[in-house]
């Protein structure tokens, strides 16, 4: 049975109230979000997740953001995977775990972040991914359809309202945070007036600037060199990649962090001093009491 009307008006506001606090994010700039030693004392980062709800829910313990009031959060890529509904939907329940980062911005506006990714970029612009012969967007579809009932259209349009407002990038002093890099940086430059400019229904589509910096996959050290370069970064910090390991440091300049895996990972940095990558790696920890072998 779909939840009551009323229940999908509440998430409607509350996607509303999180989207402006996306827009009034004092420490945004453009789609970037500028951490420096003013706004906060340190960071802590978190990959894909996947509709992962216990690691989610372990994270968000090791955060503790009401007991650290200078700590800020990233979150990234909740949409597509983990539990399904019962029955013949087929449906995703990830979208619930959306809606949990969606309140953890209106708990948090000026502290918590969440980061647009691959998935949540297809969701805005009906871009079809496929995984194990199942489409993912329909399935996210029939999980909406299967909670909310008649009122998932207008939940649906409320998601995408604020994952619209979403930022592309979190930076530190030396640290640039994606959730991922464009691929041939080195032989095409990024297009960096996306990071300073709201999204428009273009940057969704393929091969557009936004979906080059999400959908990325090319980890030569050439091309991390570049648009690390580009970016005016020391060190890069990206999910996207999936890691048996928790994380992976493929070239001298990136770190991939999973958030979604049984060594699932995550990572607080300090805001000011600049780390080197053997700093940042040492600083990696393991969700589940694995232990990270640098």
């Amino acid at each position: 049975m779909p939840a009551p009307p009323e229940i999908a008006r509440e998430v409607v506001a509350l996607c509303q109230q999180a989207a402006q606090a996306n827009r009034a994010c004092p420490a945004r700039r453009g789609n970037v979000i500028e951490l420096t030693p003013e706004l906060a004392d340190d960071l802590m980062i978190v990959a894909d997740l996947h509709g992962n709800r216990l690691n989610f829910e372990k994270l968000l313990a090791v955060a503790d953001l009401p007991r650290h009031p200078r700590r800020h959060l990233v979150m990234q890529e909740v949409c597509h995977g983990g539990p399904e509904y019962p029955g013949e939907s087929g449906g995703c329940m990830s979208h619930l775990l959306l809606e949990d980062c969606i309140r953890l911005k209106t708990e948090y506006p000026d502290r918590f972040h969440f980061l647009l990714s691959n998935h949540e970029l297809a969701e805005l612009g009906d871009f079809p991914i496929c995984k194990s012969r199942n489409m993912l967007n329909l399935m996210f579809r029939a999980g909406i359809k299967e909670m909310y009932g008649p009122a998932a259209c207008q939940v649906r349009d409320a998601y995408l309202q604020f994952l619209a407002t979403c930022p592309l990038a979190v930076r530190l002093p030396g640290v640039f945070i994606s959730h991922s890099l464009p691929d041939h940086c080195d032989q095409q430059p990024f297009d960096l007036s996306v990071l300073e400019r709201p999204l428009t229904c273009c940057d969704y589509a393929s091969g557009s600037p936004a979906f080059r910096l999400v959908w990325g996959r090319d980890f030569r050290p050439a091309n991390a060199e570049a648009f690390a370069r580009q970016v005016g970064a020391e060190i890069l910090i990206h999910g996207h990649e999936p890691c048996e390991a928790g994380f992976s440091a493929p070239n001298p300049r990136q770190v991939i962090l999973d958030g979604c895996c049984s060594q699932a990972t995550y990572l607080i940095l300090p805001v000011g001093p600049k780390l080197t990558q053997a700093e940042v790696v040492r600083r990696i920890a393991g969700l589940h009491g694995s232990r990270i072998r640098a």
